[in-house]
């Protein structure tokens, strides 16, 4: 498993970014595609149907860019099958591994912005009240409950996907400032400059 500061020992073409609810998935998964050139597929938006309902075409939707040559994509929904489907494919994986206290105050920021300004994501759909995210503890209902339920998810989880998938290249970045770090050096590397994140309402 590689550090911030280990340089990436091939030129990444299909790339996979991991990390609890609120760690910043999907914005480093854009900046890494404009970066690499990478198409970012929001899996998100291929899972969620209308009025949050899940869409019967996502596995299919996930084989169709699984096969193409470069893509990223956040390592999300391994219990509905992508492992089967995308990992096998993927060469890299960002994990992103925040400390707690940064994670819940990302989610908490983003999750009362989109509540509050009411922000469509996924196919038409808003978040839900806040008096519900924020008295419920069911994560069904509420994706702070849901970030609460699953904190603990990829630490126990990636020894065994690294057993399970020992062809890839996992880089483990423990804070934000690590991550930037390692941005940087990655557009060095590449010769480009890059953009400092745009705070986005949905980033997972």
């Amino acid at each position: 498993m590689l550090a911030a500061d280990d340089p990436l020992p091939f030129s990444p073409e299909r790339v996979l970014v991991a990390g609890v609810t609120g760690s910043g998935k999907t914005t480093l998964a854009q900046r890494l595609g404009s970066l690499w050139n990478l198409r970012h597929v929001e899996i998100d938006g291929l899972f969620h149907g209308e009025n949050w309902t899940p869409r019967p075409s996502f596995l299919d939707d996930v084989r169709a860019f699984a096969v193409s040559e470069r893509w990223i994509t956040e390592w999300q929904y391994t219990s509905k099958g992508t492992d089967e489907i995308m990992t096998p494919r993927a060469q890299l994986v960002i994990w992103l591994d925040y400390p707690w206290p940064v994670v819940r105050m990302r989610l908490l920021r983003r999750t009362l912005s989109r509540s509050v300004l009411r922000t469509e994501m996924y196919n038409g759909n808003v978040e839900k009240p806040l008096w519900q995210l924020l008295t419920t503890r069911d994560p069904a209902r509420s994706i702070l409950a849901w970030q609460t339920k699953t904190r603990r998810f990829w630490s126990t989880q990636m020894p065994v996907k690294r057993e399970l998938f020992p062809h890839l290249t996992i880089v483990r970045l423990r804070h934000p400032r690590e991550t930037e770090r390692w941005l940087r050096a990655q557009a060095e590397a590449s010769g480009v400059s890059i953009a400092p994140p745009k705070r986005r309402s949905r980033d997972r």
